[in-house]
């Protein structure tokens, strides 16, 4: 039993190009604090899904990849289900109820402990109208005294529930062995028991990390961008608990997105949701291969965008600066956004700096040229006899204080790493002064340049 998220090779393709997933999808679902997320994280056989002894943790719709008996399949985590309550828990409901639309099966999860729920019957009727096969899973079944508690479940009108312990592991091979056994046949098995071998070697998905502060507007992009309301969308700061990613053709080639949730303190003063949310944004951010920036423009840069930007300038990926809500700003609140951009996230020059309305669309058209963009210069590889005369031309223009650089090679790209032997350290301000020669004269454009020094005698 084996998991990844869907982000790392996998995801729902959205967009007119591409063809479809052709694994089937498994929702899990059920009323807040049921165990949904435990049940996730014990198929995928590690942590990804967040969870935490309190309702309303997850939010958001997440995909993972799993497989179980040699059975590939995608398994959705949704967030608590009900019928009654504020805009928020009705979004999040609307996102369990989107899961079920698109999903081969479903696993409606129960607490044996608490036994059948007016909400229960309630997700059960429309489980029942929908026709897809669902298996109700009666979880918190810790030892043999709770057996018989799980027949109460047989009055919901879906078949004999399954007694299993997610936290524990008990009955959950049973499970999936039901489970794979009412999926859809996989593609190309045939009657004889003959499958086909999938085409393999297709080209690398670039992935997209979309960063900012609580409440800038990163999930509203995010839908705007994939063409479909799959992530929470609200006023209250910190909606998003996970990363969620989609695939998304563009003119350009697909692009992965990934959603992240708010960024608003060190991983050391976070607790709880929000730390496990902090440290699941900042593992996004790192296996990204670019990221989004996402900037309140109504509010300017803040200290906290500041420490943002730092840390994706630290992860090496191209950036693109996004100011969000332009549309609301008049003329001279737009010079000021537009100065302190310059001023505050000066150490950013190579990042395009786009003006958009992630709700109306305005500017958007300028992001994929601007990430492609991005992408091919970060990848690019420099000649290293003209690099060494760059180097060359540097050094005699303005001696360095520190060891003189003997030989320069370009050691690796995203992003593109200038490797530097010197005959001793080299200070940082030189370093910027090289990065700005190297820069201008092979015309590097919106990618990061990274250096490595290593010491040599002469």
């Amino acid at each position: 039993m084996t998991g990844r998220p869907a982000g790392d090779g996998a995801g729902r393709r959205s967009g007119p190009a591409g063809p479809p997933d052709p694994r089937p999808v498994v929702a899990v679902v059920g009323r807040p604090n049921v165990g949904k997320s435990t049940l996730v994280n014990r198929i995928v056989g590690r942590r990804e899904a967040i969870v935490e002894e309190r309702p309303g943790v997850t939010r958001d719709r997440k995909i993972l990849e799993a497989d179980w008996a040699g059975r590939e399949f995608l398994i959705v985590d949704t967030g608590g289900w009900v019928h009654q309550g504020d805009s928020l828990e009705r979004q999040v409901s609307a996102q369990a109820a989107r899961a079920v639309a698109g999903a081969s099966a479903v696993l409606f999860v129960v607490d044996t402990t608490v036994g059948v729920t007016e909400q229960d019957a309630r997700v059960a009727g429309m489980l029942r109208r929908a026709g897809i096969p669902t298996l109700v899973v009666a979880n918190k079944v810790d030892g043999d005294s709770r057996d018989v508690d799980i027949w109460a479940f047989s009055r919901l009108g879906l078949g004999d529930p399954r007694p299993v312990s997610a936290l524990h592991g008990r009955g959950t091979g049973d499970l999936l062995d039901d489970l794979v056994s009412v999926l859809p046949p996989a593609p190309g098995h045939t009657a004889g028991g003959a499958d086909e071998t999938p085409e393999r070697g297709a080209p690398e998905v670039p992935s997209v990390a979309i960063v900012g502060r609580p409440n800038v507007g990163k999930s509203t992009l995010f839908n705007r961008l994939i063409g479909d309301e799959r992530s929470v969308v609200h006023d209250l700061p910190g909606t998003t608990r996970d990363s969620v990613d989609t695939l998304v053709a563009t003119p350009e080639g697909e692009i992965r997105f990934v959603d992240t949730a708010g960024m608003r303190r060190r991983a050391k003063e976070a607790s709880g949701a929000e730390y496990y949310s902090l440290v699941r944004a900042l593992q996004a951010l790192d296996r990204s291969n670019l990221a989004l920036l996402v900037i309140d423009a109504t509010e300017g840069v803040t200290r906290q965008d500041q420490r943002l930007a730092e840390r994706v300038d630290a992860a090496g990926s191209p950036l693109v600066v996004l100011l969000n809500k332009w549309d609301l700003l008049g003329a001279e609140a737009r010079a000021a956004v537009t100065a302190a951009v310059h001023d505050q996230l000066g150490f950013l020059g190579y990042a395009p700096v786009l003006k958009v309305s992630a709700r109306t669309g305005l500017g958007l058209h300028k992001l994929h040229p601007a990430l492609r963009e991005s992408l091919t210069a970060s990848r690019r590889r420099v000649p290293t006899a003209e690099l060494n005369r760059v180097i060359a031309e540097a050094q005699a223009a303005h001696r360095s204080p520190g060891g003189r650089i003997l030989y320069a090679t370009q050691g690796a790209t995203d992003p593109p790493t200038v490797t530097l032997f010197a005959t001793r350290a080299v200070p940082a301000p030189y370093l910027r002064f090289l990065e700005r020669r190297i820069r201008e004269h092979f015309g590097l454009g919106p990618t990061p340049l990274a250096f490595r020094v290593r010491r040599r005698a002469t």
